[in-house]
């Protein structure tokens, strides 16, 4: 293989990660993302260092080099690699269809809520804790010990939304404090 047949969405094989597709090619380097047992891997490698290491894969000429599944692959593997999305999280089948019903101890309009609006109001409460635990986790100013004590606050509000696991599917899901390990 030359360096001219490096193309983006050429498909490539290599003899230790096996079939790739080129995503990106520069003077000095290429992106190939690797499909290895079903999982996506994102490998870069440099041109002149590895170009003996490539050879073309066998493939059709009738057929795409990358078809939209291998872009949709790609993607998701990216935002997940960068908190872009978020597992799908289901609440439990008996709360489908449900309303939750907020009625004011005063004579006043109670306020109806479908579930399903709650619910992704609070799975989003959760995925935004879990960012802020990571940014607090990573933070470069702050000494061990201040991650320590806002680490802390974080499992006490966990604890505090454990009310709300009923409305969960799976138990994985699920809220947990300081109690539950």
């Amino acid at each position: 293989m030359t360096e001219q047949d490096l193309i983006a969405g050429a498909c490539v094989e290599h003899d230790r990660y096996g079939i790739g597709y080129i995503s990106k090619v520069s003077l000095t380097d290429c992106d190939i993302i690797f499909e290895r047992g079903g999982k996506m891997n994102f490998v870069k490698r440099t041109v002149i260092d590895d170009l003996a290491l490539l050879d073309a894969a066998e493939e059709n000429s009738n057929e795409p080099k990358l078809t939209l599944g291998d872009v949709e692959k790609v993607l998701k593997m990216i935002l997940d690699n960068y908190n872009g999305v978020q597992p799908t999280v289901e609440m439990g089948d008996r709360w489908n269809n449900g309303t939750l019903i907020l009625k004011p101890g005063v004579d006043t309009q109670a306020k109806e809520i479908p579930l399903e609006t709650f619910f992704h109001k609070i799975v989003m409460v959760r995925d935004r804790l879990r960012v802020l635990e990571q940014n607090i986790n990573s933070h470069k100013n702050l000494t061990d010990e201040e991650k320590f004590d806002l680490q802390q606050y974080i499992t006490r509000i966990y604890g505090s939304l454990t009310s709300f696991n009923i409305l969960f599917k799976n138990k994985e899901d699920f809220f947990v404090g300081t109690g539950g390990g």
